[in-house]
Parts: structure tokens; C-alpha cells; sequence
């Protein structure tokens, strides 16, 4: 399977349709070139955007940690899962992300970045991505960091 990678500029247009770079719609499988899943990211100023089979993995594995019969594992699943919805992928390669999506994470002017996470890809408000992405100091120390722990 290929990855998503990479960052792709982009504009949102008056309603909030964005063109999903070609390079990640080539990506997706066939039956799901139609559809995609969308979350805010429950941590940063992004939505992320999941081909469906790997939605249903990650929602399945997140699942299998939880004890069903626990209410607050009930409603953490609920949660997750109801601040997901669906996008439909029109015959120009564009989604329709909400206003009010659209605000959570920052979009100013229009202007957004489309950033790969291998298996899925975030959508960012440009400036909001410029302004917390690491140094690049920063970033060799980490993955040096977290490259070393693995062993």
C-alpha cells in the first residue's frame, strides 16, 4: 500500500470545498475514492482525514482496549466515534469541510495545508502548522530520542 506524504497548499472556496491533493486521491483504494472519514484531532488544530478500511482498523483497535461493560469506557468510545463523520469525495476530487470545522482549527483566509500521516493525512490551517511545527533542531533531538528507545 502506498503512504500519504508530503504537505500540499490549498484554498477553501466560499462554501468550504477543498480540492484533496491528486497525489493522496490516487492513494485511496478503489471503493473508497467516493468517501472519506473525518475527525478533529482531539489534541492538535486539525481535522484528519481516514480512508475508511483504516478508520474501521483504528476504531476496532481502539475498541478492543475498552471494556464494554465499563460506562466510562462506553462513552469514550461514543465520544470518538460520534465527532466522526463522513465526507463525500465529488467528482472533482473535493470535500465539504464545515464552517464551523473549519474555525475549530484556525482557517484563516482560506488558506490550509494538507500534511501525510502514512496511513491517513490532517488538514491544517497553514499559518496554524507553521507556528507549532518543531525546529528542525528540535525535531532531529526528538527522532534521534524516540529512534533510540525503539532499540
Amino acid at each position: 500500500m502506498s503512504t500519504f506524504i508530503g504537505k500540499y497548499d490549498a484554498k477553501a472556496d466560499v462554501k468550504g470545498r477543498i480540492f484533496i491533493p491528486s497525489a493522496y486521491r490516487k492513494i485511496l483504494r478503489e471503493g473508497e475514492k467516493d468517501r472519506i472519514v473525518m475527525r478533529k484531532d482531539a489534541e492538535n488544530d486539525c481535522v484528519i482525514l481516514f480512508p475508511e478500511s483504516v478508520w474501521n482498523e483504528k476504531v476496532q483497535a481502539f475498541k478492543s482496549k475498552l471494556d464494554e461493560w465499563n460506562p466510562t469506557d462506553q462513552l469514550l468510545l461514543m465520544q470518538f466515534v460520534s465527532d466522526a463523520e463522513w465526507l463525500d469525495i465529488d467528482s472533482q476530487g473535493r470535500v465539504l469541510i464545515s464552517k464551523k470545522n473549519l474555525q475549530a482549527i484556525g482557517v484563516e483566509n482560506a488558506e490550509v495545508l494538507f500534511v501525510g500521516m502514512v496511513d491517513r493525512f490532517a488538514v491544517w490551517s497553514k499559518s496554524r502548522y507553521e507556528q507549532i511545527k518543531m525546529s528542525p533542531v528540535d525535531f532531529a533531538a526528538l527522532l534521534k530520542e524516540r529512534m533510540m528507545n525503539k532499540q
